[in-house]
């Protein structure tokens, strides 16, 4: 199950306690060649809301934010070392593997429809 952000990011729930986050492709498309992304280290803890890391291109830089309340099993060190696979595909190349900590959160994020009508609607 995968859920969005209004910022871009996504999580795609793995099991029951632990997903992937990244930005999605549409965040990737927006934001062109990729040249770094930041991301923390394992055991960090951050609430909804939080910036947990950041993303930048050549056209602009950006905080990455938590979808929900998370602690960091593992930041993806190929992304993190060549941060250009986001742009080849954002979801495969996720940012931090997480557990969840309040499952419930989930049900606040924007599905892949509802992420849809939102990504039209910043045009």
């Amino acid at each position: 199950m995968i859920k969005y952000l209004p910022t871009h990011e996504y999580i795609n729930v793995v099991d029951n306690d632990t997903a992937l986050v990244g930005v999605s492709a549409y965040a990737a498309r927006q934001l062109g060649n990729v040249v770094y992304v930041e991301a923390p280290e394992a055991d960090e803890e951050f609430s909804a809301g939080e910036a947990f890391g950041a993303i930048e291109s050549v056209k602009a830089a950006s905080d990455l934010f938590a979808p929900l309340d998370m602690v960091i099993i593992e930041a993806n060190d190929q992304v993190l070392d060549n941060s250009r696979l986001i742009n080849e595909d954002a979801l495969a190349n996720w940012i931090v593997k997480v557990k969840i900590l309040d499952p419930s959160q989930l049900d606040s994020l924007m599905d892949q429809d509802t992420y849809d009508a939102h990504c039209a609607a910043e045009h």
